[in-house]
């Protein structure tokens, strides 16, 4: 049996529903408040993130009922979530997402729906609205939320529009509805350290979340981060020292939060930069292999929260 070095996402999923469940990608007709004000992140193509999405055209019955039919057929699939992906899904308003919402809940075998979103676009009657519907309809209600990091500096330098604060806030907010949390990092933004990395672990695992999902930077076309790429404004960290955060970042991270992904998947052709020019599934290799090296597993370094002074001297 192969080591398990993480609690992969695909085992929660079995381990929550009982046998493999695929996500159905949903692109609403919806923008981002940070577009509105300006230019976005510096990191945020023309399309958003919704590479592999239906056009926002299309109904979100129609969308969700075309891909469930050929993951159905190709991996004899049974379970499905919808994830409303691309931009901020919660910067629409309440009745028409909650429309969105009723009609993804009509396709055959959805047993949950993933709300991509900003911390800034959380809100408490938002959140009561899902529970609502949570409660009637017997489908789950997930959440994701775009971090990227915990430095503030950073978070500025990319124009996200928001602080930690503002993270913090919403998943707070969200923990008495015990909807499932998921955050977006990228442990190698420009400017970042491993002291970054390793904080962003320390952080994320005293707050009431559920699940990570990492991602190595990439760079899209026709982005402001592209043009500063291209002129050689930004330094990007070498592959081996992206590995070596993941391994801290991972070894720092609490036990029981699921790790969705570890590096970024992005088509050839939409990317200037992404992942060392190397495939997922060869850097997966070689983390587990420095993983291994250094007697890692998630977890391995989770012993600083709960008095860690008093308990390092048995006080």
């Amino acid at each position: 049996m192969e080591k398990q070095y993480y609690y992969a996402y695909s085992q929660y999923l079995k381990d929550k529903y009982g046998e493999k469940v695929y996500k159905l990608p949903v692109n609403l007709p919806v923008t981002c408040p940070n577009k509105k004000d300006g230019k976005g992140c510096l990191f945020c193509a023309e399309a958003g993130t919704g590479f592999e999405a239906s056009d926002s055209s299309v109904s979100v019955f129609e969308q969700l009922a075309a891909s469930r039919t050929k993951i159905e057929k190709r991996y004899h699939a049974h379970k499905f979530i919808a994830y409303f992906q691309n931009y901020t899904n919660t910067f629409l308003p309440l009745d028409r997402l909650l429309g969105y919402m009723e009609e993804a809940s009509k396709v055959e075998d959805i047993v949950e729906i993933s709300i991509s979103t900003r911390p800034d676009c959380i809100r408490q009657d938002y959140l009561e609205a899902f529970y609502e519907f949570s409660s009637r309809t017997g489908i789950e209600v997930s959440i994701e939320l775009g971090l990227q990091t915990v430095n503030y500096h950073t978070l500025m330098e990319m124009n996200r529009g928001h602080g930690l604060a503002e993270f913090i806030d919403a998943v707070l907010r969200i923990a008495p509805y015990h909807f499932p949390v998921c955050v977006h990092m990228i442990l190698n933004l420009p400017g970042d350290t491993m002291d970054d990395a390793e904080e962003s672990a320390r952080i994320l695992s005293t707050l009431p979340i559920s699940m990570v999902k990492l991602h190595s930077l990439y760079i899209p076309k026709q982005c402001e981060l592209y043009d500063k790429y291209i002129r050689g404004e930004i330094e990007i960290c070498p592959k081996e020292e992206y590995l070596n955060r993941l391994t801290e970042f991972i070894a720092l991270l609490r036990p029981d939060i699921t790790v969705e992904r570890l590096f970024s998947r992005i088509p050839e052709k939409d990317s200037a930069f992404s992942n060392w020019g190397n495939s997922w599934w060869k850097l997966t290799d070689e983390w587990k292999a420095l993983m291994e090296e250094k007697g890692y597993v998630q977890g391995t370094k989770y012993n600083y929260l709960n008095g860690a002074a008093l308990n390092r001297w048995e006080i």
